[in-house]
């Protein structure tokens, strides 16, 4: 298990500053969420977590390794997965492929092994495939593993990309907005996973804009606002914290009753 601490990150894209200075830690275990109005600045700070951009300064650690200028294929490797937000999935494969394909970083073939499909590499794809069908079963779209990827419903192929990050072993998963796009029977299959997740002791990072499941599923809540950080807590705190509400409805907080937040 890995712990993240982001510390004093900034991006500036020319003379704009996407974030600015913003810190703060994941704790192991925890479904820690990211939230904020959009162009808070959410995903240029996961896009910098998981080497996408170079930060303009500041530092990023896993645990006591710093991984801020590493790139974003290093990083499978180090227990560090993500999803994205605009779904990464090969169409033309299926479902049960897909998912095998988050295992190519841990597989120790080797050409000569490939070649002559030596036994070792035969049990190795049995193997990978056995555990591809149970992340499969974990996130309920077994019943897809044999279908092409694009024969499966949108909300499918979300939880179908959560399963490819889990096949990569990690010990922290980084979401990008996992329920963008869903109805509300599919955001409640992805808040199911996510708890399940939780509860298993997977450390998962978690961008989203869906209030009620990031107020469901999370342990600790960053709140972004124009790029910097706003505030910092459990989502009782953040519930009910004055400038949250404010930056959500863009109005004083003055008779608003703490329920009236998402």
């Amino acid at each position: 298990m890995s712990s993240l601490q982001v510390e004093s990150l900034t991006k500036t894209f020319g003379g704009l500053q996407a974030v600015q200075d913003v810190s703060f830690s994941v704790a192991i275990g925890t479904v820690h969420s990211i939230i904020g109005p959009n162009g808070a600045g959410k995903t240029t700070l996961i896009n910098m977590i998981t080497g996408m951009y170079a930060p303009t300064s500041g530092r990023i650690m896993l645990d006591t390794m710093d991984i801020t200028r590493l790139r974003p294929q290093k990083l499978p490797a180090l227990g560090l997965a993500r999803t994205f937000q605009n779904l990464q999935v090969c169409m033309n494969m299926t479902a049960l492929e897909n998912v095998m394909v988050g295992a190519h970083l841990r597989q120790n073939s080797g050409l000569i092994a490939g070649l002559l499909s030596l036994p070792t590499l035969r049990k190795n794809d049995r193997d990978c495939r056995q555990e591809a069908l149970e992340l499969m079963e974990k996130v309920g779209v077994a019943r897809f593993a044999g279908s092409q990827a694009a024969q499966m419903p949108y909300g499918a192929l979300k939880r179908l990309e959560i399963a490819r990050a889990l096949m990569t072993h990690p010990s922290i998963v980084l979401m990008d907005e996992p329920a963008a796009g869903l109805n509300p029977t599919e955001t409640s299959e992805i808040g199911e996973v996510l708890r399940r997740l939780g509860e298993e002791g997977m450390t998962v990072v978690l961008v989203e804009h869906d209030m009620p499941l990031v107020m469901r599923v999370s342990d600790a809540i960053t709140v972004l606002d124009h790029g910097k950080k706003l505030a910092d807590g459990t989502p009782a705190e953040i519930r009910n914290n004055p400038a949250v509400i404010a930056a959500y409805l863009g109005a004083e907080p003055m008779g608003v009753e703490a329920g009236a937040m998402p």
